[in-house]
């Protein structure tokens, strides 16, 4: 599984705002800061998958997002629903992502 280029602090504080908006999401990170070639202004780009039914959609994206704007991360937090996403997106987070965050129910594959 390839490495999020994220310093530590910043990874924390994105943790935790996972964990209090979208705790039963499966969280991964893709785009440069996964694949490589990003910069420290560069965004971070993380879709949420639910866990039992990949079909369905996260009612508390909008909440997430606003938690990010109103957080301490100089980088901008881009947040994609899996279910919003057109198959071709599908078939190229799933060959570059890192999870960063899992679920115990969570469901493998696309």
């Amino acid at each position: 599984m390839p490495k999020l280029d994220l310093p530590p602090a910043w990874l924390r504080i994105v943790r935790e705002l996972l964990a209090t908006h979208v705790p039963d999401a499966v969280v991964w990170a893709y785009g440069s800061r996964v694949t490589g070639g990003s910069h420290p202004g560069s965004d971070l780009d993380l879709v949420l998958r639910h866990p039992s039914d990949l079909r369905a959609e996260h009612s508390q994206r909008h909440q997430l997002l606003e938690a990010f704007c109103e957080s301490d991360l100089p980088i901008l937090v881009e947040v994609h629903d899996w279910a919003r996403l057109p198959e071709s997106f599908h078939r190229e987070i799933a060959r570059a992502h890192t999870v960063v965050q899992e679920h115990a129910h969570a469901v493998t594959g696309q």
